[in-house]
């Protein structure tokens, strides 16, 4: 696959603050855009492709379950992709789905690569963890993981990525001065107690049941949900580019419905939980209902700030040297996103 973005692309020069301070002006209209605007009168029906083991995905069954996109005039079929990030991507641009939710951290590179699928929409803000064990001096801070190794369940799972921006800007080198290592990811707790690992990258629930079978084992180092990126997306809405550009109407329904949904829980976190709860039959209402409460679910840009917003991140994986030194993030993130609301 021959990529999209070429080598001759440059620096914007736009600081990260112009263009977060751009985009929470451009959010607030959007909002209006997102929730006032009514439904299609003909439902159309439309694969949308998701990973229900992410319980942070529960607007996705709340939308359906709630007929919030039949209000939205789609009749929307799921289908759940178990595969990687890669192939649900990959489903995408072939057609197999119109839509499908995933991490903006594992889209990215792939994204960079040139996959026909636009960033459409997004549905909450962070819900990736950093803990590290008391016992092998792991803090709040940071740099306390100097010289430490570091569990995750593969080595481009979100979580390490994330936290590999984290690392950098802290001017640690994420290949020098920290080791990654793979373990199964309800495994990585075990890996901890053998003195295999010091801490642990990955995401809810698992972060949490893990701290939940080892109380007073753990110390939380950073969590996406809290500080810099506390307002910043995580999950995003991707479309198929044919999809996206002959049938902007349907794909902002899309968008409209997710958000609506997003809402509800933020505000529904109880009920919620329990409409998610067949998906997860292992995990405890009682702790989905804990979990859910604890994302940003408010958050879920789209049109320009959803833009902005992926052009911040592009310029954070472009620091960390995760994109190619050649790729401009701005472009990227322009060439990337569409604003199917406009």
């Amino acid at each position: 696959m021959s990529a999209l973005l070429p080598d001759t692309f440059h620096p914007s020069g736009a600081s990260r603050r112009d263009v977060l301070r751009a985009g929470a002006a451009a959010a607030v209209v959007g909002t209006t855009s997102l929730l006032g605007t009514p439904a299609l009168s003909q439902p159309k029906k439309l694969t949308f492709a998701w990973s229900q083991a992410g319980f942070c995905l529960a607007p996705v069954p709340v939308a359906l379950e709630r007929g919030l996109f039949e209000k939205n005039g789609l009749d929307v079929e799921l289908l759940n992709w178990a595969g990687s990030s890669d192939q649900l991507l990959e489903a995408l641009a072939t057609g197999k789905a119109d839509v499908g939710v995933g991490l903006i951290h594992r889209w990215v590179k792939p994204l960079e690569a040139g996959f026909d699928v636009k960033i459409v929409g997004s549905v909450h803000g962070g819900c990736l963890r950093l803990i590290g064990a008391k016992a092998s001096g792991v803090t709040v801070d940071l740099a306390s993981l100097k010289g430490k190794t570091i569990g995750v369940s593969d080595l481009n799972s979100p979580a390490k990525q994330f936290y590999s921006i984290h690392l950098a800007k802290k001017g640690i080198d994420i290949e020098k001065d920290v080791e990654w290592r793979v373990y199964p990811a309800d495994l990585l707790d075990v890996a901890v107690r053998k003195g295999e690992v010091q801490a642990i990258a990955d995401g809810d629930p698992n972060v949490y049941l893990i701290e939940k079978r080892n109380p007073g084992l753990f110390t939380e180092v950073a969590n996406s949900a809290k500080g810099e990126y506390a307002e910043r997306l995580c999950c995003i809405v991707g479309a198929r580019g044919q999809f996206a550009r002959q049938d902007k109407a349907r794909a902002a329904a899309v968008v409209r419905a997710l958000a609506q949904a997003s809402d509800y829980v933020s505000e529904n976190p109880n009920e919620a939980a329990k409409i998610y709860a067949k998906y997860a039959p292992a995990v405890p209402v009682a702790d989905l209902q804990k979990l859910l409460a604890q994302l940003t679910y408010k958050h879920h840009p789209a049109g320009k700030a959803l833009r902005d917003e992926v052009q911040v991140f592009a310029q954070d994986f472009h620091n960390a040297g995760i994109l190619k030194k050649s790729t401009d993030p701005a472009r990227f993130a322009s060439h990337v996103a569409l604003d199917v609301l406009a």
